[in-house]
């Protein structure tokens, strides 16, 4: 893993946002936070970003919430009503924006209010400030159906216990903490310049990045398959995967390893899929051009995501499915005033 070019980070920051705010469902609260300011994030200094991750300083970005304040920072309001709602980004139904603009929200907590009750004050932050309303409704829509192919799969069974994170322990150096609405998530920068995401129970994900074969590996000691479905929906999204949501329907049921490598040229699709722009990875390189709806969208087109995905002796098929989505009726792009 390299951040001579500034790209990898980048990457990072869209994977580690994407995989805090995707998991759960939704718990109501009558709480609100006691006071609360509202601001548009400031761009990326990437190279700054790049320099302080080299240095084992993980960036303080995504959500961030104790016993006395709730921080989001520099998310999308797609990002936060993914948290509000504990819904994942394929079932909102919004306006495109919704991905673009950014924001840092710092707010009080009130006194006895929990982690827990954070995404209850949440909803009501974002319907008082950007006039959010929404509903939920059960529609068919078009999904990725995980199977097994045709000669049976070649996967490696896990040993591996999986154990629940101990919230008390002190960080490691170069470790970063994420709330994600199922508990801490804990990102590790590792010597070899790879990253690992720690979910507890639900998996270990580690990232690596080879420049010379232009290839992004992410990778799993023991996942199961819905957890694996889930980490594929994760990487589809983030190239631009028209909302498709990736099912399991392989009916194995132990833990498995797995790993699935994504191209540079993809990887670069994604990051400008959720509204950012890496720098060119090489100079003249072909990825630049890569579109995001080219990236991971059609099984049938070459996409690295399908092609790890066969290796692994199993396929996606384009299908349909009934997914509860969250509807948005209407949302400001501008928030009201502190």
């Amino acid at each position: 893993m390299t951040t001579r070019s500034g790209f990898v980070p980048t990457f990072a920051v869209g994977l580690l946002l994407a995989a805090a705010a995707s998991f759960g469902q939704t718990a109501p609260s009558n709480l609100t936070f006691e006071v609360a300011t509202v601001k548009p994030s400031p761009p990326l200094d990437m190279p700054k970003l790049a320099a302080a991750i080299q240095a084992g300083k993980m960036p303080r970005l995504g959500p961030h919430v104790d016993a006395s304040q709730a921080e989001y920072t520099y998310m999308s309001l797609k990002d936060l009503i993914t948290i509000a709602y504990k819904v994942k980004p394929y079932q909102i139904s919004g306006p495109a924006w919704l991905t673009t603009e950014r924001f840092d929200i710092v707010a009080k907590m009130p006194d006895g209010a929990s982690k827990d009750d954070a995404p209850g004050m949440l909803v009501a932050l974002l319907e008082e400030r950007f006039k959010l309303a929404a509903h939920r409704d059960n529609q068919e829509h078009p999904v990725l159906a995980l199977m097994v192919g045709k000669d049976g799969p070649k996967l490696k069974e896990s040993p591996a216990t999986l154990e629940p994170i101990d919230e008390k322990a002190p960080l490691k150096p170069g470790e970063m903490k994420i709330d994600g609405p199922d508990g801490e998530i804990r990102v590790t920068r590792n010597p070899d310049g790879s990253s690992t995401m720690n979910m507890g129970k639900k998996g270990i994900i580690t990232q690596r990045m080879d420049m010379q074969s232009q290839m992004i590996t992410l990778e799993s000691s023991s996942v199961t398959m819905p957890g694996f479905a889930d980490m594929l929906t994760t990487m589809l999204q983030m190239g631009g995967g028209g909302g498709r949501q990736v099912v399991d329907m392989t009916g194995l049921k132990g833990n498995y390893q797995v790993a699935v490598d994504i191209s540079l040229a993809d990887a670069m699709a994604a990051a400008r899929a959720q509204g950012f722009t890496p720098p060119m990875a090489q100079p003249g390189g072909g990825a630049a051009g890569a579109s995001p709806a080219s990236a991971a969208s059609d099984p049938g087109g070459g996409s690295t995501v399908f092609t790890s995905v066969k290796k692994l002796g199993l396929k996606l098929e384009p299908s349909k499915a009934k997914v509860e989505q969250l509807i948005i009726d209407h949302v400001e792009k501008t928030p009201t005033e502190n």
